[in-house]
Parts: structure tokens; sequence; C-alpha cells
């Protein structure tokens, strides 16, 4: 591939700079119960239960994130030309013919993130994208309300039960399962030891309320939201809430070793419009990859993804365990999803595994390498066929501060079984992603 070997040399020049810039201490933060944005809130799942920040009255904290890709990819098909009417009177074009992409820089991302303290135990959170995929302007990803104590109720016995209780209202990020811990949030990368998410990216925003429990190392977790990524007041028999809950055990042993399983559902019965598996409106990092010649980088935005199509009704389940000794981390995927859209009275199922190592290294986890496997097989809507998707990722990354991280990675994925007048037939995309990411 063109300028492989010059962009390894770029890569590899930055890294040794930024070998000594070491050990710089972890800043306070004036939220309480909060998850760090930069290196330091890794491996952070639900934000902390544990009282580390003293309440010193109203604060209000200013962050941000934003990414730079270079991608250097390659894809290919071999789908049955399909015809159809171009803009011309009379004319024609092949849906099934692939975009010509090359070596490029993507779209620059970016998250502005503000956190306030209202009161002792009680912050809210407004996350915006300043610039994503598929929409290039400024709009909201959510926001919501969190509390851990209720000052206003002050009593020993509210007390003692909010020792143990998590309260969550809000448009809010679905805490369905424990991927989207892990996975880039548009801007966001530093969470993502790797450039792109998971095929099957189980992400939403919805309208509704979470209530934790935790006590130790276990976790419980119930919520229930409107179902779908807006909110709505027609078409009302159409609709029904999503429910969704969370059990886990999440214990650090001693300092190498920790160890963390959970299991998760999500139901809804019936949506207008259901997006567990099409809520990322930032889109796929993949730009444009087995995508026609008309396509455009905002309206096909999850390229490289597959979304089962299960708007109206859907059940999914997730299993994740996640180990960390030492340096070596392990995290892996077990889903399945079942359900329908509107348009159908039978149900199809999707499955989705997936298996990541990162072993980082270095004093502060400096550096680190990282690989995935990834595959999701299930039923096309439409066709009825039976197909799969398969992808490895392997790649590592530079923390040249907590705040600023570079990573590489090389990406193969290849979709098997898709119909013959399928733009996915025997597709495949393969080669290089460098990414920059700064958070604070």
């Amino acid at each position: 591939m063109k300028n492989t070997s010059t962009i390894f040399a770029l890569f590899f020049v930055l890294l040794l700079a930024g070998l000594p810039n070491l050990g710089q201490a972890q800043p306070w933060i004036p939220i309480q119960y909060f998850r760090p944005y930069d290196q330091y809130g890794l491996n952070t799942f639900e934000a902390t239960k544990l009282d580390t920040v003293a309440y010193d009255g109203f604060k209000l904290r200013l962050g941000a994130a934003f990414t730079q890709q270079f991608q250097m990819l390659d894809h290919e098909n071999a789908a049955n030309p399909r015809m159809l009417p171009d803009t011309q009177p009379g004319s024609t074009y092949n849906a099934n013919e692939l975009m010509e992409i090359g070596a490029g820089f993507n779209l620059a991302t970016a998250n502005l993130n503000l956190d306030a303290q209202l009161a002792e135990g009680v912050r809210v959170n407004l996350t915006a994208y300043l610039s994503s995929r598929h929409h290039p302007e400024t709009w909201v990803k959510a926001g919501y309300i969190q509390a851990d104590e209720l000052p206003f109720f002050r009593s020993a016995a509210v007390d003692r039960i909010m020792d143990y209780v998590t309260l969550r209202v809000g448009h809010m990020e679905v805490n369905y399962g424990d991927a989207h811990f892990r996975r880039t949030d548009n801007g966001n990368a530093m969470y993502n030891p790797l450039v792109g998410n998971y095929i099957m990216d189980s992400f939403a925003t919805e309208i509704g309320a979470e209530v934790y429990v935790r006590s130790g190392a276990l976790l419980g977790m119930v919520g229930i939201t409107d179902g779908e990524i807006q909110g709505n007041v027609t078409r009302p028999d159409d609709r029904s809430p999503s429910l969704y809950g969370k059990l886990g055990f999440d214990n650090q042993f001693s300092d190498a070793l920790r160890l963390r399983l959970t299991g998760s559902v999500y139901t809804t019965s019936s949506s207008i419009n259901n997006t567990l598996y099409a809520g990322d409106r930032a889109g796929s990092r993949y730009y444009l990859v087995l995508e026609n010649t008309k396509a455009a980088v905002a309206s096909q935005f999850r390229s490289g993804r597959m979304n089962p199509v299960l708007g109206d009704e859907v059940t999914s389940f997730m299993l994740n365990p996640f180990i960390k000794f030492g340096g070596l981390e392990l995290f892996g995927v077990i889903e399945q999803a079942s359900g329908r859209a509107a348009s159908e009275t039978d149900n199809r199922t999707w499955n989705q595994y997936a298996v990541e190592g990162v072993y980082r290294f270095m004093p502060r986890e400096q550096l680190y390498v990282a690989a995935r496997y990834n595959t999701v097989s299930g039923t096309l809507i439409g066709s009825g066929a039976d197909v799969s998707v398969d992808r490895i990722q392997i790649g590592g990354g530079w923390f040249a501060t907590p705040n600023i991280l570079l990573k590489l990675e090389y990406v193969t994925q290849t979709y098997n079984d898709f119909p013959a007048n399928d733009i996915l037939h025997e597709g495949k995309f393969n080669g290089l992603m460098i990414e920059g990411v700064v958070a604070f």
C-alpha cells in the first residue's frame, strides 16, 4: 500500500519523542461521582460510588474531546450489477458499484462536555457534538441529572439508603451491556484501545430513568425509557417503554488483579423506531467502505457496521467478562438480539461475539498494544438470507500525556453469504487507520 512505510516511520518517531513525558499526576476534579474523560477514565464502567471529592458548593466543569483520523483503506466486492435510474432522464447507474476510495483525512469530530455540581451528591451532565460525521453542525447528544445523595431529603434513613443507591434521570446513554463504556463516542476515543467500534454497535440515547444498587463487589441496575431516540407523543398505541437491567460482579482482588462479570437485558414490545443498534448518529470511523458511487459521508454514516433492523420489537441479552491482571486486559462480548421491523410478522435473530486483548506497559501504562476479533451473524431483513461478518483489528497506542492519545490500527473485515445482488456480496475492506485524540 502506498505510503505505508512512511506512516509507520512517522508513528514510531513521534512515539519515541514522547517517551520522556511520563508520570503526570491525576488532576483534581471538582465533580463528585464522575468518570474522567481522559486516560484516567480507562476501565471505569459505571461512575464510581466512592465519595472521593468533598462537596464545596456549586461547581461547573467545561471539557472537550476531539479526534482526527488518517484513513488508508481498500475495499472490494463481487456483487452482480444492479441498475437503477440516474438523475438524468433515460440514464442508469450500477447501485452495486463501489465508491473509489483512497488515503486521506476524515472529518475531525468533537464533543463539548458540561458537568455541574448542583448540590452535595447531585450532578448534571450535558454533552454536545460540535462536529460529527452524520451532523457537521452542533447538536446535543444527551443530558441527565444524577443523584448519589439526596441532600434535600436529609435523614439518617435516606442517607443510609443512598450509601448504596444511585439515581439517574434524563435523556441519556442507555446502560445496556458493558461494551458502550469502551467504545468511541464521536470526539472522545480515549476509552477505545482501537479505532473502530463493534460491528453490531449497541448504543442509544433515550429518555428515562435508571436506578443502581451497589454493595461491595455487587451491582444491580434497572431502567425504563421511552424506547426511542427522541421524545414522541403521536401514535401512542404503537409505542411501549423499553425495560432493561444489569446484574454484575466487579472486584479488585489485589493491586494486580481485577475481575468483572455482568449480564444485561434490554426489551421493548413495540416502537415506532427503536434504535438500539442504530442510535449512534455520530457515525462509523471507516468512511465509505462498501458504499456505492452515489454515497455521501453524512448520509451513509454507518459504513462497516451491521444494523439488524429490529426497529419495532427487540429483546437483547449481553454478557461481558472483563479481567485485568497487571498490564493485561481481556474483555469479551456475547450478545443475542431477536426482534423484527414494523414490516415483518416473524422475529429474526442476530448473534455477536467479540474478544479483545490489551497489554499496557511503561510507567503510567503510557504504551499499549491491542487486538480484537469480532463476528456477527443473523438473518437479513427482506431476503431472509443467513449471513455473517468477521473483523480483525490489530493496533496500539501511545498516551503522550493523559489527555493526548495517538493510535494505529490495521483492520480487515469480510462479508459472508450475502446474496449476489447485495452490494456486500463477497465484500471486504482492509487497511490502516491512524487516529489522534485529545480529551480533557
